[in-house]
């Protein structure tokens, strides 16, 4: 089975139902480790209503089934991922030491990051940012693990139940979902749609720390 990936549309949900664009509440990073200076941190922030249509699909994107492992189409697709998951293990083994924990949060990225249209190194980079990749991370306004979800995205587009943000899955996908809705409002800006996330939009530093971690995540296959 192979990935169910996200399409792009919240743009045009936004045009057909006519709901005021959602300058949603974004994502504060967490302080940790030095990875996150006091500077780039999120400011005011407010929650903003979603149009129905709009959060009847990013719910139903958020309540898919668990996926199963992904599926290649080739041998060589499927060596390509394993080498990547081999040399991120390595790099990633410093902050988060158990090798099982570690490579079951590694899939779990790739798959959610793929399932978005988000390349697997934004995301890492972010999660570096924003939590230092901390499972248990609370930023001082709420937002909640790997990638600092806030507690009102459980209400608008989930079950309800904030505590569900500690699950991996669950925080990963909530993390690449709201991501892709505000590169889909930006019509793809990457630069606009992170400062939306962070709730600091138009601003550069935050975009610009979460380009600079980006880069430890990079990754070229070696030549055959």
């Amino acid at each position: 089975m192979k990935i169910d990936r996200l399409v792009p549309l919240t743009t045009a949900l936004y045009r057909k139902g006519g709901g005021r664009r959602a300058c949603l509440l974004g994502v504060m990073g967490a302080v940790v480790g030095g990875f996150l200076p006091a500077s780039a941190q999120a400011g005011a922030q407010q929650e903003e209503p979603l149009a129905d249509a709009v959060r009847t699909a990013l719910a139903a994107a958020i309540a898919n089934s668990a996926p199963p492992r992904p599926a290649f189409a080739s041998t060589e697709a499927r060596l390509a991922y394993l080498r990547w998951l081999g040399e991120m293990s390595t790099r990633l083994k410093k902050r988060t030491t158990d090798h099982t924990t570690r490579v079951e949060f590694l899939e779990t990225v790739w798959y959610e990051s793929k399932r978005a249209g988000l390349e697997p190194n934004l995301v890492l980079g972010l999660v570096q940012v924003e939590s230092g990749f901390r499972k248990y991370a609370i930023s001082s306004v709420g937002a909640r693990g790997y990638m600092q979800v806030m507690p009102f995205w459980a209400r608008l587009i989930g079950g309800g139940d904030a505590l569900a943000l500690f699950h991996m899955q669950t925080n990963l996908r909530f993390g690449c979902v709201i991501l892709r809705h505000y590169l889909d409002i930006e019509r793809g800006d990457l630069f606009m749609a992170l400062g939306r996330y962070n709730g600091s939009r138009g601003r550069a530093e935050y975009p610009n720390l979460v380009f600079g971690a980006r880069k430890n995540w990079d990754y070229q296959p070696p030549a055959p």
